[in-house]
């Protein structure tokens, strides 16, 4: 794939966290309280989830899940055991913090991050590599973040060598915005800044991947009543999406067909179709495989078209109704009268 032609033999992985909403039941709220910033009894529960994808095939290959609260760095940590030596992270800026990036280094692991806004950007310092390319040397902070023990921050470097790439993102009816990019791939000539930028660029899969299972498979806001049964929904939703990428994956190498190209809605919405007539052909191995093989030739003959610099505004089209927003607990709320109904009418429509 593409992917891989960017980092031969390296294998990269995407890191990010999402919020999910669930029914406002107390065994809910006592194991994921709702947001801080809301009045009791007036939010819903939120739970933090951090997955870990492959950038090749787009599978979630391991997550973890806590309180709103938590930041993502920590739920990351726990995901450290899943990567591999020679394995390259991909994350935004919310990641990049020199006890995991230096952590990371030493088990043999690169990052590819977003610099974050606390972090000096004067690109005049350091090793010039290049235009907008600069190699520094950051110290190690003397504070122990929450993300690891103190014995684990004992052993960390003095020092960590970073590498600096601004790429410019320039995209019709936006201002043009400066991105720096931090990362621990240092050789110039092993990894030009032009990859890097191209690399940085692919980080907006895992936000196509959130919407994908989201909103896609409808896990935006769950349904279960109780912990148990939304851990249980949580993981149905999770095996649904890689039952779906591998589907996908399988129909790109049946049929020579780019990955990247190949439409999670179109695959799901075929293989709703197929389904019914696979499962009722169990008896018919024959039959079952040629359905299989017409659902996988389906999947990879409607290639989505390529679309760069397509603009995909969180918006919707279909208006919610004029309700008041419940700013109160709801047995305190007070229903004030609906402002339609309370419009003087005009002469004619009161004498009709």
């Amino acid at each position: 794939t593409k992917v891989e032609q960017l980092l031969p033999g390296r294998d990269v992985k995407i890191v990010d966290g999402t919020g999910i909403s669930m029914p406002d039941t107390p065994e809910n709220q006592a194991i994921w309280p709702q947001p801080k910033g809301q009045k009791p009894g007036c939010g819903f529960p939120v739970l933090k989830l951090v997955g870990l994808f492959s950038l090749a095939s787009g599978a979630l290959l391991e997550s973890v899940t806590d309180r709103q609260n938590v930041h993502d760095g920590t739920l990351f940590h726990q995901l450290w055991s899943r990567l591999k030596k020679g394995d390259v992270v991909l994350a935004d800026r919310a990641f990049c913090s020199y006890a995991a990036m230096a952590e990371l280094l030493l088990r043999g692991i690169d990052t590819v991050v977003r610099l974050h806004q606390k972090r000096d950007v004067d690109l005049r310092r350091g090793q010039r590599l290049g235009q907008h390319d600069r190699l520094l040397v950051w110290d190690k902070p003397k504070d122990c973040p929450d993300t690891m023990s103190a014995e684990e921050f004992a052993l960390l470097p003095p020092q960590l060598t970073v590498r600096l790439v601004r790429t410019i993102i320039t995209a019709k009816g936006f201002r043009t915005r400066e991105v720096t990019i931090a990362t621990t791939l240092v050789d110039p000539v092993l990894y030009p800044a032009d990859t890097l930028r191209e690399l940085y660029a692919r980080r907006w899969n895992i936000e196509l991947h959130f919407a994908q299972i989201k909103t896609t498979l409808k896990m935006d806001v769950l349904r279960c009543q109780k912990p148990e049964m939304i851990e249980k929904e949580l993981h149905i939703h999770l095996i649904c999406y890689n039952f779906v990428r591998a589907l996908m994956q399988r129909a790109a190498h049946l049929h020579d067909a780019p990955l990247d190209r190949l439409s999670f809605k179109g695959s799901l919405d075929a293989l709703r179709h197929s389904a019914q007539a696979i499962h009722a052909s169990a008896k018919q191995p024959r039959k079952q495989a040629g359905l299989i093989d017409q659902l996988l030739t389906q999947i990879a003959s409607d290639p989505v078209p390529r679309r760069p610099g397509r603009l995909e505004p969180r918006a919707r089209k279909r208006r919610p109704k004029n309700y008041q927003l419940l700013t109160h607990p709801r047995r305190k709320m007070k229903v004030v009268a609906h402002r339609e109904s309370n419009r003087p009418q005009h002469p004619k429509t009161a004498l009709s």
